[in-house]
């Protein structure tokens, strides 16, 4: 017999997967307009799975000189923390606007269970992803001195409610990202599923995502 005391269990989070490619204004826009309408009580958290137009976007940290082809994509400046990234055809971007009024209000443990997620649903493709000291996001060994990048985390967070949240490298074309120094960092590279010979397609990060999410957040995402 059940507790009639015990906690009822957290709802899902509405899961939203955006089909083809969309601009990354509207993403803004809309993610403007859903956090602020979580915040009021008059919209539920939601998940958003975005594949996005070729662009460069800079965080609250970036830096002009890391802005190389200024002219190559469209370039916006976000509210988001970190620096310059790009967001292009092949990425998995994830929209994460969850209520941390109702988690703890702890924003280093928000990051920390982003990259927890990001790793969890990384290592069913047999890939180890890690973090490193002093630099965001996910980093792949690839040798004695090299690690290359695989996925960007950076968020933003109003009235206790996040918004933005990270992207992961599925098949991208990785000569977009030339045109910036991302994330600030110089002296190491990039990487994808593809590049590291994982054939799995976008359909399969998001099942790895869908079914790891859990684990991390103690909630199941329901799709809308």
């Amino acid at each position: 017999m059940s507790d009639a005391h015990s906690p009822l269990p957290a709802p899902p989070v509405s899961l939203r997967i955006e089909p083809g490619l969309l601009p990354y204004p509207d993403a803004a826009a809309a993610m403007d307009a859903r956090a602020n309408a979580i915040h009021t009580g008059e919209a539920s958290e939601m998940v958003w799975f975005v594949e996005h137009l070729p662009v460069y976007t800079g965080g609250t940290s970036a830096k002009e000189t890391d802005l190389i082809a200024e002219n190559r994509f469209p370039v916006f400046k976000t509210g988001r923390g970190g620096q310059y990234t790009y967001h292009g055809p092949g990425q998995r971007v994830v929209y994460v606007m969850l209520d941390l009024a109702h988690h703890g209000k702890d924003v280093r443990r928000f990051v920390h269970d982003l990259e927890d997620w990001a790793i969890k649903a990384l290592g069913r493709f047999g890939v180890t992803a890690e973090r490193r000291e002093g630099r965001v996001g996910l980093w792949v060994p690839r040798g004695p001195a090299r690690e290359d990048k695989i996925a960007a985390i950076g968020v933003r967070i109003r009235h206790w409610v996040t918004f933005h949240g990270m992207a992961i490298n599925v098949a991208p074309d990785l000569s977009h990202y030339t045109g910036i120094v991302p994330c600030g960092v110089s002296q190491h590279g990039v990487t994808s599923l593809a590049d590291l010979g994982k054939t799995a397609g976008m359909a399969a990060m998001d099942e790895a995502l869908i079914a790891t999410f859990p684990d991390v957040f103690g909630r199941t995402l329901s799709r809308t």
